[in-house]
């Protein structure tokens, strides 16, 4: 790091020649804590002091120097039991400075022995950090599982139980699955370097979702899982994932980043796929509401038909009544003016053979032959002579 000259000419410096305290802790804070983030430390712990408010205060050493650390309540909350003086820790923690004293000193977040796997819960502190950091562990981006998939990829030991757990499961529950073994050491030292390659290859298949895990073992069998690069090709995965590691009280860092966590393989496998029996049992009770929403709308139908009906039959013998009245009016009329009811008075109507109307006496030549029309007839008739 370049050599800081806190008194040399900036915006920051007062207009004075000399600085006050304040001014030189302010300034050395601000500067401390722009040149370090969050980092790892290991080292003793002395001094330790744990007060009422919660809060504690020790130093951290090693053969060469010491360092105090503040830990505030709401981060000793989530440590098991407070260090014993002496014990070796990791921390992570923010260097700042104590303005008021002008004393360096760590914000420790975290506080972990370096017993019992110390180490390797750092580690993956540091893992679950840059998961974190990338957005990976972010629950918005956990995408839902298909309801009905009919391709799924299993990633895991093909000399496992948890293979065995999951395709019987798979086959009481949804027989015409079909699965992909991709086979992937889940412990040792090639776990790691397989699993990946694993989770690349299901990344070319035609598969719907994928489960990846493996049945229950120690910690250090586990371990593959927690690993950074694991985690990460689990998210890169373009379809939705499950993750079934360990016992139900395992969580690992594929737990974490997988789209559903199953607290074991059998419950993986459930939650992958539905249950045939309550699907057919679904079915038919959306057959049995179908059928009774049919008949319910057809009984309607048929009332409004059968109402639609009388309307109709009630419109058109109203408007056969009304016509009906018109025509006998118009027939009345009619009948008025036919020629008839004037013969029926005893008026008669002369016509030739050709039908003309013989209207005037000079159509009456002697012995022209003609038909004379009465109220119930006609007359053939012939004239003997002209009447002038």
């Amino acid at each position: 790091m370049d050599r800081l000259d806190l008194f040399s000419s900036t915006s920051a410096a007062p207009t004075d020649e000399a600085w006050t305290v304040v001014q030189v802790t302010t300034r050395g804070k601000r500067l401390i804590e722009a040149g370090f983030d969050r980092l790892w430390v290991q080292g003793e712990v002395t001094g330790f002091k744990s007060y009422r408010s919660g809060h504690w205060y020790f130093a951290l050493r090693d053969r060469h120097a010491q360092v105090r650390c503040v830990m505030w309540r709401t981060d000793t909350q989530t440590v098991s039991a407070p260090p014993e003086e002496g014990a070796q820790v990791f921390v992570e923690a923010q260097p700042t400075l104590w303005e008021e004293r002008g004393e360096f000193r760590l914000t420790v977040r975290q506080l972990i022995a370096t017993e019992a796997g110390g180490l390797w819960q750092q580690r993956l502190e540091q893992a679950k950090a840059a998961l974190q950091r990338d957005g990976l562990l972010d629950p918005q981006r956990k995408r839902r599982l298909p309801p009905y998939p009919t391709r799924i990829a299993i990633v895991t030991s093909p000399d496992g139980a948890a293979l065995r757990d999951i395709v019987s499961v798979a086959r009481r529950r949804w027989p015409g699955i079909l699965m992909y073994l991709v086979p992937a050491r889940v412990q040792g030292e090639t776990a790691e370097t397989e699993l990946v390659r694993a989770l690349r290859t299901v990344s070319r298949l035609p598969v719907d979702l994928v489960i990846v895990g493996r049945g229950g073992g120690s910690r250090e069998d586990l371990w593959a899982f927690n690993s950074e690069a694991v985690a990460r090709a689990v998210a890169a995965v373009p379809v939705p994932t499950i993750s079934a590691v360990g016992h139900e009280t395992d969580i690992s860092l594929t737990d974490l980043v997988a789209d559903v966590r199953a607290a074991t393989p059998t419950a993986a496998a459930e939650a992958a796929l539905p249950d045939r029996d309550e699907c057919v049992a679904q079915l038919a009770g959306l057959a049995r509401g179908l059928a009774i929403g049919l008949m319910t709308r057809l009984d309607v139908a048929v009332q409004r038909l059968e109402r639609t009906g009388d309307r109709m039959h009630a419109a058109v013998t109203g408007k056969i009544a009304v016509d009906g009245a018109r025509l006998d009016t118009l027939a009345t009329a009619l009948d008025a003016m036919s020629p008839l009811k004037v013969l029926g008075r005893g008026y008669a109507m002369a016509r030739d053979r050709a039908g003309t109307v013989l209207k005037r006496v000079d159509q009456f030549a002697p012995h022209r032959a003609f038909r004379l029309t009465v109220s119930d007839g006609d007359v053939n008739a012939r004239v003997e002579r002209p009447d002038r």
